[in-house]
């Protein structure tokens, strides 16, 4: 029997600090929200302390071979991505542990 669900290479994505620093990040989520032509990411830093929560949200657009990402700065937008977020972790937590 084969599995199911093999193990796929993480998505790692480029995103420049406030000083122009380059650091990586995983995307650990792409979703689109109903009723909306927007699509998210969500991310992760692949550096640091794998003990932080640390989550990150965008807004992005794909022109080819470029990725545009954009901040959620709309508190309606956010809580929208918040809840689409976490609907979509918890039904990923009920299917691994059926």
């Amino acid at each position: 029997m084969t599995e199911e669900f093999a193990q796929q290479e993480p998505e790692i994505i480029y995103i420049p600090d406030e000083d122009g620093n380059e650091e990586e990040f995983e995307v650990i989520m792409k979703f689109e929200v109903d009723g909306s032509d927007a699509k998210y990411m969500m991310v992760v830093p692949t550096e640091g302390d794998p003990e932080v929560d640390e989550v990150y949200a965008f807004r992005y657009e794909e022109d080819g071979e470029e990725l545009k990402l954009y901040t959620i700065d709309d508190d309606e937008e956010w809580a929208v991505v918040e809840e689409t977020f976490n609907t979509l972790l918890a039904e990923l937590d009920d299917s691994e542990e059926s």
